[in-house]
């Protein structure tokens, strides 16, 4: 069987310039005008003729920002028309909802957070299902960013029960539907609020275990998005969170962004704000990469990435094509790292001749990353 890669590209990515202390419209042709359906043919016209062969593109994107009932058929038909698919749905809570959405103690909002859930479970199953991998159902992210607060009370208890209840009836609800959805919740330690009912993964692992305990949630087609740059935020170890989402049977989808502070090269890291840089070369990775190999993940990996403010459409464009790249290059040199010299350095404390397995795979990755770019 020919062997193919699954990433996926996110519509958020594609906009005209991210405001606040920077432009708002650095680029735009981004701007008004450039909607979904678009997004989706420049993709299918300038990002995939510049990836090798066995890469299999899909698109990510939120509702109702990116995707409602008015556009989901024009954005059905163009990815099937562009052969793309979709690989990741979620709900645009923080867009509407800043008092914890679904975890919310006022009523109203939790209620109405709610239903733009189901409405988001009810266009994936309706007009995009059309648009789905024949073998790869989409992702639905459950994000973080509304479900936190900025006060510390006796409240937080409550608002942590509210979003099991609330979790749980969604993935009643998306059971009703076929049960097909890889639900996955996205973990992150702030942004939209100073603090966050899922902070990390460990936090996201045992919130499933508490709904099937509790409420009887099976826990198949249920996990976590990994999100690199999340745990880099406060200095948490990526590859630890790896070993326990695997170990638990949970990394059902990925976003491979970085803050950039473990390649010397950009700056990020712990203590920044979420800089969303693509994926990077370097040993953490590809030792993640030899991770979900041996585990035999061969789901959907999302480039959750933010275009740079000086970017321009052309630059912005090619920095997606160079994290999908970096991240196949990773993968490469985890599938050439001779596994068995690097373990037997390891049992025998020979850590620098580790250190050297290592080195050389960052050094081989560069190299694959070279020959796949200039081609």
């Amino acid at each position: 069987m020919t062997r193919q890669s699954l990433h996926s590209i996110c519509r958020w990515t594609f906009n005209p310039g991210k405001g606040g202390f920077v432009p708002a419209d650095i680029r735009p042709q981004w701007g008004r005008g450039f909607g979904t359906p678009e997004m989706i043919e420049l993709v299918a016209k300038k990002i995939r003729p510049r990836l090798p062969d066995h890469i299999v593109l899909g698109i990510e994107m939120h509702y109702d920002a990116e995707v409602d009932d008015s556009n989901a058929s024009a954005v059905a038909d163009a990815l099937v028309a562009n052969k793309l698919y979709l690989a990741m749905i979620t709900p645009g809570a923080h867009c509407h909802f800043a008092y914890g959405g679904i975890a919310s103690l006022d009523p109203n909002e939790r209620k109405a957070a709610g239903e733009l859930g189901t409405k988001t479970v009810d266009l994936a199953y309706g007009k995009l299902k059309k648009a789905w991998h024949p073998q790869k159902a989409p992702a639905f992210v459950i994000w973080n960013g509304s479900f936190g607060y900025d006060l510390a009370s006796i409240g937080i208890r409550q608002m942590y029960q509210n979003l099991k209840e609330s979790v749980a009836g969604l993935c009643k609800y998306e059971a009703s539907k076929g049960g097909q959805l890889y639900i996955a919740f996205e973990p992150k330690p702030n942004e939209g609020h100073p603090a966050m009912l899922i902070p990390t993964v460990a936090s996201a692992l045992l919130f499933w275990y508490k709904l099937e305990k509790e409420f009887g949630i099976p826990l198949k087609n249920k996990g976590v998005n990994k999100e690199f740059g999340h745990s880099e935020m406060i200095g948490l170890d990526h590859v630890a969170d790896t070993v326990e989402e695997l170990d638990s049977g949970m990394c059902v989808h990925m976003h491979l962004n970085s803050q950039g502070y473990n390649d010397g090269i950009i700056l990020g890291g712990p203590g920044k704000y979420d800089i969303d840089h693509g994926a990077r070369i370097n040993g953490m990775n590809i030792a993640i990469a030899g991770l979900i190999q041996q585990a035999g993940y061969d789901r959907w990996k999302g480039h959750d990435m933010q275009a740079r403010a000086y970017d321009n459409t052309e630059q912005a464009i090619d920095r997606v094509i160079r994290s999908v790249l970096s991240w196949e290059a990773c993968e490469q040199a985890a599938r050439d790292l001779d596994t068995k010299a690097l373990m037997d350095a390891l049992i025998n404390r020979q850590t620098a001749k580790a250190e050297d397995i290592m080195r050389h795979a960052v050094v081989s990755a560069h190299k694959a990353f070279d020959k796949m770019y200039s081609q």
